[in-house]
């Protein structure tokens, strides 16, 4: 089998639970993920299923959105609700105090990494450091946020929307937006509601596919995380050489395609410059 199902993770598991046990359904050992979600969080996760793996990598830097609970009062070692609590206070937070203090975090920003994170300083992961006790100096690092966009104020929380580049830590967000509002902050609930391409509406829950007699009718082409770049259908010749890794001339704008054979078959993510079109990527059965 080989193609990408959309999983709507569940609360508790971790993104390497979901492929464990996908492996077992899918009859596979290749399988991967694009995208970690902590536990905590639930939502859009891409599994990579058989050949399909080969474009695990173009999901590195995509785009995700998500919606969180931000608990303002309440802040934690691990800055969402599964902590340990380092300080509580009550805190009375208005729609138009967060007006006030959100356009400081859209755009490009700088963004200190949690200690309970997976990062490595001198080797050792900082999280393994945390559990020890431990805290080190973390470099700031540069982050995007496209958008973040107040969705309500009620009574458990503040409720927002955060379109941003990779690596972004929306627990420190939300930690940092509680220091902004000067009465701390974490992060209550995590929902990831798309992941490059793919949206919640496409995902399909764990369970499903666990009790599903026929899970492969769940797997999509591994061409639909490419869909924004056009597509080409190559020639008899065209589709030879490139099943060869040998570049061919083609009268194409310079760009990132889709290139097809005759039978329609997904054969490979190319680049055209200068009319030389050569793969990115290939994808055809070998």
């Amino acid at each position: 089998m080989n193609g990408i199902v959309i999983v709507d993770k569940p609360q508790g598991w971790t993104s390497q639970d979901v492929t464990a046990r996908l492996r077992r359904v899918f009859n596979t050992r290749r399988i991967g993920h694009g995208g970690t979600l902590d536990p905590m969080a639930t939502g859009v996760l891409p599994v990579f299923v058989g050949r399909a793996t080969r474009g695990v990598e173009f999901f590195e830097h995509a785009e995700k959105v998500y919606e969180t609970l931000l608990r303002p009062g309440i802040t934690t070692d691990t800055e969402d609700i599964t902590g340990t609590v380092l300080s509580e206070r009550d805190a009375f937070v208005t729609g138009e105090m967060l007006e006030q203090v959100l356009p400081r975090f859209r755009g490009e920003i700088l963004q200190v990494p949690p200690m309970y994170s997976a990062l490595k300083v001198n080797g050792q992961k900082l999280c393994d450091l945390a559990r020890k006790g431990k805290e080190v100096e973390r470099q700031p690092r540069p982050i995007t946020i496209h958008e973040l966009t107040l969705l309500g104020v009620e009574a458990e929380g503040i409720r927002l929307r955060v379109h941003c580049s990779k690596g972004t830590y929306i627990r420190t967000l939300c930690k940092d937006i509680g220091d902004a509002l000067g009465c701390g902050g974490c992060m209550a609930a995590l929902r990831r509601v798309t992941a490059g391409e793919y949206t919640i509406d496409e995902a399909v829950p764990l369970e499903t596919l666990l009790e599903a007699p026929a899970p492969e009718q769940y797997l999509r082409s591994v061409d639909t995380m490419f869909r924004k770049d056009p597509a080409v259908t190559l020639t008899a010749n065209q589709e030879k050489r490139c099943r060869n890794g040998n570049a061919f001339s083609l009268d194409l704008p310079d760009g990132t395609y889709r290139a097809y054979g005759k039978s329609g078959e997904f054969l490979m993510l190319a680049k055209v410059e200068s009319g030389v079109m050569s793969t990115i990527k290939s994808f055809f059965e070998v």
